[in-house]
């Protein structure tokens, strides 16, 4: 896990993390504060695919905490499911959560995100990126 992940999660007062995923492709890491916000969201939600999100995330998500080496156990039926076992893994921070990515799905987000990039940085730039 990077190092500023782990010093954010160590600073939490609660240590709990929901592991889980909403795609059957990735890994997200929610701090279980972040997860809770989220999950009320989801749940409370009139469309069709928040709800079906928040079920999915609840069928393959599980309660879990960092241990003192810095690691996140996935559980064993995430990891089967996702095909997780004997490869390269790939951990993507974002603001209040930590994505983990197979080799191959990293590697095509990875195509995607260089795709038109001087564009996409000016159309960002014009919404007010700095």
């Amino acid at each position: 896990m990077p190092v500023e992940f782990r010093e954010y999660l160590r600073a939490l007062r609660e240590k709990k993390l929901f592991v889980t995923t909403m795609d059957l492709r990735t890994v997200r890491i929610y701090p279980i504060a972040v997860w809770r916000q989220d999950r009320l969201w989801l749940a409370s939600s009139d469309d069709p695919d928040a709800r079906d999100l928040y079920f999915l995330a609840n069928d393959m998500g599980a309660n879990t905490e960092m241990d003192p080496q810095g690691r996140v156990l996935i559980h064993e039926d995430l990891r089967k499911e996702l095909g997780l076992e004997n490869q390269a893994l790939y951990l993507v921070p974002w603001a209040w959560r930590l994505d983990v990515y197979p080799e191959q799905v990293y590697h095509e987000r990875k195509r995607r995100a260089r795709e038109g990039a001087p564009e996409k940085l000016q159309r960002m730039e014009a919404k007010g990126l700095k």
